[in-house]
This record gives C-alpha cells, sequence and structure tokens, in this order.
C-alpha cells in the first residue's frame, strides 16, 4: 500500500507522501511508516472518528472467516454434484430392464425444473463528458479550491491535464493561474483551480465535490 500525505500541523498546507519540510512555512513534517499507521492516516482523513488500531486485526479476520465459509460452501456443493453423478450412473437393481421411459410427446422436460436466470450485471455508467473550457481568474481578490498545485519545471501541459480531468468531473470554473502573479502564493507553480468565491466559508461549501475527485484540494485566497 502506499503511504499518504496529509496536512501540515503548523499551517494546514497539504503535502505529498514522503515529504520532509512544508512548502509552506518549512516545518519538519511527521513521517508515518507500517501498514497499521498508513491505514489508519488514510481513515482519518476520510472519516473523523477512528475507532482505534485494533479494527484492522478484526477486519482481517472477517475476511479470512468469509473466505473460509466461501471454501466450505463450494465443497458442500461439489459433494452434491458428486453424489448426483454417481446416483446416475449406478445400475438399475436386479429384475429391472434399465430404461428411463421418455417424457410424453408435446411436454418440456425442464417445465418442472426450469433453468435459473442468468443475471447480467450492469453496464458502469460513461464518464461525465467536459462541461466547458478552462476559465481566467477575474481581476480581483477572491477565493477558490486549489485542485493541484504543479512546478512549472514540469511545464505547462502537466497543467492543462489536471485541469482537463477536473473538467471531465464535472467541476465548474476551472482555470490555471500562475502563482508568480500573486502576492498569496507561494512563486514556481501552475494552480489549478476550481469556482470563484467572495469568502472561505463559500469555498469550504464547494470543497466535497471537488475532494471526490482531488482529495487533495484545499481552500485558498487569492491576493493580487
Amino acid at each position: 500500500m502506499d503511504a499518504v500525505g496529509g496536512e501540515c500541523p503548523r499551517c494546514a498546507t497539504p503535502y505529498d507522501p514522503f515529504q520532509e519540510y512544508c512548502l509552506e512555512c518549512g516545518l519538519r513534517l511527521p513521517v508515518t511508516r507500517g501498514l497499521i499507521p498508513v491505514l489508519a492516516t488514510a481513515w482519518r482523513r476520510r472519516v473523523p472518528w477512528y475507532p482505534g488500531d485494533w479494527v484492522w486485526p478484526v477486519l482481517a479476520a472477517l475476511v479470512v472467516a468469509v473466505l473460509a465459509g466461501g471454501v466450505a460452501i463450494a465443497a458442500t456443493n461439489d459433494n452434491g454434484s458428486s453424489r448426483e453423478t454417481k446416483a446416475a450412473t449406478t445400475p438399475p437393481p436386479p429384475g429391472g430392464t434399465g430404461t428411463i421411459a421418455p417424457p410424453p410427446v408435446g411436454t418440456d422436460p425442464t417445465a418442472t425444473n426450469p433453468p435459473p436466470p442468468i443475471e447480467t450485471e450492469p453496464a458502469p455508467p460513461p464518464p461525465p463528458a467536459s462541461t466547458g473550457e478552462l476559465i481566467e481568474w477575474p481581476g480581483q481578490d477572491g477565493w477558490t479550491i486549489v485542485i493541484a498545485s504543479v512546478p512549472q519545471s514540469a511545464g505547462r501541459a502537466t497543467a492543462n491535464r489536471e485541469a482537463q480531468k477536473a473538467l471531465d468531473a464535472g467541476l465548474a470554473d476551472v482555470g490555471i493561474i500562475n502563482s508568480s502573479e500573486y502576492a498569496s502564493l507561494r512563486p514556481g507553480y501552475f494552480v489549478v483551480f476550481s469556482g470563484i468565491y467572495s469568502s472561505e466559508r463559500e469555498a469550504r461549501g464547494g470543497l466535497g465535490t471537488a475532494k471526490s475527485t482531488f482529495p487533495q484540494a484545499y481552500p485558498r485566497q487569492i491576493i493580487l
């Protein structure tokens, strides 16, 4: 399982897995190692309530029990099939002809025991189509949701791919800004954003939709 990032304890800026220092305030970041700490961190990022590390052994035992039950059911079915095959191939008792009478003409031999219906899984829904083109940030201060910060050394094309991914996911008001042109942003990045809001509260109201596709998304104030 891959490690997960988190938020800086000092300034709440998201950070990537195995990142040692916060890119905003320079704080040395905690490093989570081991399977259970990584699972616990991933749980807390999605669900505020965490029952404790004991839940992972319990879940593992439950999975083993389910697999064992499935094996037992399969073995039971195989034994039943073997008994039916043996009964069908056993010769008739002495004095019998060993001939099975055919069903009456005009009757369906499967009418009393029809085959079970074939269940088909519904086809997965198609991905949402792109909802529009990239927008420009208006000439004013405001709030937005940052969904990706791409170093300028990686190229504008990388930022364009992240922005197109956001459009395909149905996010509204998606655009790209050069962080070096804004006082509230760390220079040297192409920042992919979604939404233009007048307050932090409004930005946080749209955060849930963005996090469904970009778990690292967070609200940010844009100051010219």
